[in-house]
């Protein structure tokens, strides 16, 4: 970190309620010397809700890397800055990665200040397991880019969040139930905090019937939170059986002749009993 230099300050805003701005975010806006933001005219409006009146520059995805110079002279000269989003936490899914790699490489301090995100106040009320999940982002445009990238994630066991618009939300859920059947469960997160926010719960098929229902359903913004595939125990305990014999013919038999075998007594995979005896010899 560079001494006597100034602090970028990463400010999360609110999804949607304007009155869930953290009291530090609002002091931290107020005191630096300059603002960027995504979108300066969605900007301006949370700013003057809270009578921010420091300069308002923009950071988009086609400047960013020409702003880093700029804001790393400004740093340099003491001041401090602040980074907002159009809603929720800078960088999530929004701009902003480009110029914090640079300016941590250069040495300049940089400091979240915490407040709202689409993803945990979706996952906060879901009602599906939080131990683990993974944050997709939005899923591709094209259906079979969207069919592929689902079907990567079909077999994960752990919760899988999405962010969608209005108008491919009802493609995106009838992919998802294409690719991981009607039964699994699901939540959606529809205009959270905001003055229509509905919270769905049930699984792919329900949800696909709820959103045709009503086109009132279809309209906003979303978050889709994905329980993964469960678990399946018999498939533990035939991996612990393919081990225990791997392990006894490994001493007389080749892997692949040990694998074979294996694969022939359990209900593993040829493939997978291969790769487990390379791993165990």
């Amino acid at each position: 970190m560079k001494k006597n230099s100034g602090t970028l300050y990463i400010v999360a805003t609110p999804i949607g309620n304007l009155a869930d701005m953290g009291y530090r975010a609002v002091e931290t806006l107020r005191k630096v010397s300059r603002i960027y933001a995504e979108d300066t005219r969605n900007s301006i409006k949370l700013l003057s809700y809270y009578e921010v009146r420091n300069q308002l520059f923009a950071l988009h995805d086609h400047n960013e890397l020409s702003k880093v110079n700029e804001i790393a002279l400004l740093l340099a000269e003491d001041n401090d800055i602040a980074l907002i989003s159009d809603a929720g936490t800078p960088l999530i899914s929004d701009p902003g990665y480009k110029l914090v790699r640079e300016l941590a490489k250069l040495g300049h301090k940089i400091s979240p200040v915490p407040g709202a995100s689409a993803v945990i106040a979706a996952l906060s009320v879901a009602g599906i397991a939080t131990d683990k999940f993974t944050f997709e982002g939005f899923l591709p445009a094209k259906k079979v880019a969207r069919l592929q990238s689902l079907e990567k994630n079909k077999n994960q066991t752990y919760t899988q969040v999405y962010y969608e618009s209005s108008h491919r939300i009802v493609n995106s859920v009838i992919a998802m139930r294409t690719v991981m059947g009607d039964q699994r469960d699901v939540c959606l997160a529809r205009e959270i905090t905001k003055l229509y926010e509905q919270i769905f719960r049930g699984t792919l098929l329900e949800l696909e019937h709820w959103l045709i229902a009503d086109s009132n359903h279809q309209r906003g913004e979303f978050v889709v939170v994905l329980a993964g595939e469960k678990e399946n125990p018999d498939a533990s305990e035939e991996q612990d059986e393919a081990q225990r014999l791997l392990k006894e013919l490994l001493t007389e038999l080749s892997v692949k002749k040990s694998a074979a075998l294996v694969a022939k007594l359990t209900a593993v995979s040829k493939n997978e009993a291969y790769k487990m005896a390379l791993d165990m010899k």
